[in-house]
């Protein structure tokens, strides 16, 4: 039987949880290399991201101003589909290049993969312009070739083993601002006192008269 409280301070207590930490690469290990297929599929992923904002970006101002713009709430959700579309495609390539797992950029993938069978599906009843020289199956494979490479570079061997060893350790080093504090000081003195410089003794052109403008304005002697 327990005779002191110190006696059973150990003996109810309960487990402490272990709680998820930043891995720091010990000294002297050699860092593990990114395969070439897992760089590959997070790059085409990347690629295609961008590519997406570009054609939306693009596509965007001739919606806006074509004579049969469709509904606010319309646009409203295919801007928010082609957006949400962009994000899901950039982060999936950049957790497979980090390590972290594949779901997201497959889940994406197959998703092209069913939009591209629709579309095919609904270009056999509903007229779609096409590409000039193009036929709506070299427009398919085209657009299925994308979602495909993504999903044989994740597959592959190689790819898969730097997937299962989990997200690559982080490496802690110091705050280069806590570092270098007074020469992070001097320079932003520096910088300000250039500015204020260039404010205060910069030239001023003289204002342009009433009723006139900056492009007709005719300076005498």
């Amino acid at each position: 039987m327990a005779i002191s409280v110190y006696d059973v301070r150990g003996t109810s207590a309960w487990p402490r949880p272990v709680l998820p930490s930043l891995r720091t690469t010990a000294s002297g290990t050699t860092p593990r290399r990114l395969p070439l297929p897992a760089a590959l599929a997070g790059l085409v992923a990347v690629v295609e991201a961008v590519g997406l904002l570009a054609v939306a970006l693009h596509g965007l101002d001739g919606m806006l101003t074509a004579p049969s713009r469709p509904a606010g709430p319309v646009l409203a959700l295919a801007l928010l589909v082609l957006a949400a579309w962009i994000v899901l495609a950039a982060a999936g390539g950049a957790s497979v290049i980090d390590g972290c797992g594949r779901r997201l950029l497959v889940g994406v993938a197959v998703g092209e993969l069913g939009l591209v069978a629709t579309s095919g599906a609904l270009a056999t009843v509903t007229p779609i312009a096409l590409p000039a020289g193009l036929s709506l199956p070299a427009v398919l494979l085209l657009a299925a070739a994308v979602p495909v490479a993504k999903l044989l570079l994740v597959g592959s061997p190689s790819a898969v083993a730097w997937l299962a060893a989990g997200p690559r350790a982080v490496e802690r080093r110091p705050d280069p601002a806590t570092t270098y504090r007074a020469t992070a000081t001097a320079t932003l003195a520096l910088i300000g006192l250039a500015l204020g410089a260039v404010a205060l003794l910069g030239p001023v052109e003289d204002s342009v008269r009433t009723g006139e403008t900056a492009s007709v304005t005719v300076y005498q002697p």
